[in-house]
């Protein structure tokens, strides 16, 4: 008699721990504008060094920006921060770029979305998880192919030779390519531990 009034006990006891350890709706809104405020950081970082090398050196030059430099910015902004931010697509071009599970889900979100004529700009997605005992805030923000995307991710029809022949070099298993502008790219992710 007395166990079956301990197993109520236990599972409220559990309930309410729980239920004292999520998030409030101001914690997940102030997740999402420091995870928001890191994706547009690590944006404009590598934004602006494409840019850079696009006009100073050719889009040639600008592939290995992507390939060397990116890696290492998102690295750098994900130990200033204490995260780990990095880009992922379900066509890669760096094999690193793969999705995992929960990313996955959100793509496909996001390109459903897309496709019932959301706005590239709405496509972010943020929640606290539990994964392998750890709980941590997750949070994607949509990469949408722009018309200076087309030079590198367009259609083979598009690309310029020069640029197919370097990405060919560096990106042999690249599949990062047959976009048109508007299409969903991929997304920046990004994972808080909690």
């Amino acid at each position: 008699m007395q166990t079956r009034h301990l197993y109520p006990a236990a599972i409220a006891t559990i309930l309410l721990t729980a239920c004292a350890t999520a998030p409030s709706p101001e914690q997940r809104a102030a997740y999402t504008e420091e995870a928001r405020a890191t994706v547009n950081q690590l944006a404009q970082t590598l934004g602006g060094e494409l840019k850079t090398a696009m006009k100073e050196a050719g889009p040639e030059q600008a592939i290995l920006v992507c390939k060397e430099r990116a890696p290492r910015i998102a690295a750098a902004i994900s130990a200033e921060k204490g995260v780990k931010v990095s880009r992922v697509s379900f066509k890669n071009r760096n094999p690193k770029s793969v999705p995992d599970a929960w990313e996955s889900q959100v793509l496909h979100d996001f390109e459903q979305r897309l496709a019932k004529g959301a706005s590239a700009a709405d496509l972010e997605y943020g929640e606290v998880v539990q994964e392998g005992g750890a709980k941590s805030f997750r949070y994607m923000k949509g990469l949408v192919a722009q018309g200076v995307c087309m030079t590198c991710h367009g259609t083979l029809e598009t690309i310029p030779e020069g640029v197919k022949a370097r990405l060919a070099t560096e990106y042999p298993n690249d599949q990062a390519t047959g976009y048109l502008p508007n299409m969903l790219r991929g997304a920046v992710s990004l994972k808080k531990p909690l």
